[in-house]
């Protein structure tokens, strides 16, 4: 079977060929038809991020179950899935409560096992999630992550009818919380980002684009709500400075989601930043399985669309794949790109 590898930090990934997965009990084995490569996986690359190594990346993965282990009766041979790429026990306190991205023995494919870059992968059926007809195999492997991290972040952060909200970086992750915003009922969406192209495609997929080249993020998002603010702003990009931008830039009760990974450190005053108008900052930290049938729900009625969001489409080749995270750390006018797995 080939893969797509990392087998050290600051290393590009390799091609190899590993042996064919079978599924124990419980499990399935999934061709995989189409995988995402996410920011994350950059991340990995350069070391930033503990993986257990070596490893195939590629946690937005979608193909066709092509084999199923012992006990597995609600996952059937032939079926098209997506996998949530969170493996979790579903039995302890965290599980139950909190969400299996906190489970203490949880891993997640692409980090702690073997992910999607590679043509077949082994996980347990409890990770499938049904594709609808109407949903194609590209759509459903970025909704995996990028689109389900936005979601859970606007749902996080208690979006209701009528919120206006900024989004702080167009990229994989804006160009959904675009869409499901507007699919909350937000009456204002506004996408701040600094690559013209991206300002562009922001405005097609309905967002105001605010340019913060050379306006501060917090006097362009007050610019454009004469001054009002805006309920909530999910930060995508990891820049500290962006993010104080959209701090400053919340009405009264307003929340700052953060979600890029890579923010590391926050500066502020807490009393005329925070205090006085009750704003809140909230850290958001992937998603649910259930949140992803919700999408797949979503998409399968058309209230989101995503089949645009997906700007490049490469082959399961350790140079094009590593083309793409060298693109990514660059900075690129890319929004989503896939693997297609033949």
């Amino acid at each position: 079977m080939h893969a797509i590898r990392l087998t050290e930090p600051n290393q590009p990934l390799q091609s190899l060929d590993l042996p064919e997965p079978s599924p124990a009990a419980g499990e399935i084995v999934v061709d995989v038809q189409r995988a995402g490569i996410c920011h994350t996986d950059a991340h990995y690359r350069s070391g930033t991020g503990k993986t257990n190594l070596p490893v195939t990346l590629g946690h937005e993965v979608a193909g066709v179950v092509s084999a199923v282990g012992a006990g597995v009766t609600d996952v059937r041979k032939g079926q098209r899935v997506a996998l949530h790429y969170l493996v979790s026990c579903g039995t302890c306190p965290r599980c139950k409560r909190h969400g299996e991205q906190f489970c203490p023995t949880g891993e997640m494919l692409g980090k702690e096992r073997d992910g999607g870059y590679a043509q077949r992968i082994v996980v347990p059926a409890f990770n499938a999630i049904p594709i609808p007809d109407e949903v194609s195999s590209d759509v459903a492997s970025i909704m995996m992550c990028s689109t389900a991290t936005a979601f859970h972040a606007l749902r996080l952060g208690n979006i209701q009818k009528g919120d206006s909200v900024a989004v702080l970086g167009f990229g994989g992750l804006g160009v959904s919380a675009v869409q499901i915003a507007r699919a909350f009922g937000a009456s204002e969406v506004y996408a701040v980002d600094v690559v013209p192209e991206k300002l562009a495609l922001a405005a097609t997929f309905g967002a105001t684009p605010l340019d913060a080249r050379e306006t501060p993020v917090h006097k362009a998002i007050l610019g454009a709500t004469d001054g009002r603010g805006v309920d909530i702003a999910v930060e995508f990009t990891g820049n500290a400075a962006v993010a104080h931008g959209g701090m400053r830039s919340l009405s009264p009760g307003g929340r700052l989601m953060i979600v890029a990974i890579n923010l590391r450190e926050l500066t502020f005053n807490p009393f005329t930043d925070l205090l006085v108008r009750e704003r809140r900052i909230i850290g958001c930290s992937d998603h649910t399985r259930a949140e992803l049938v919700e999408l797949m729900e979503l998409a399968r009625t058309g209230a989101i669309d995503l089949s645009s969001a997906i700007t490049r489409t490469v082959p399961l080749e350790a140079d094009a794949v590593n083309g793409v995270l060298d693109d990514l750390e660059r900075g690129s006018s890319h929004l989503r790109t896939v693997i297609a797995v033949e």
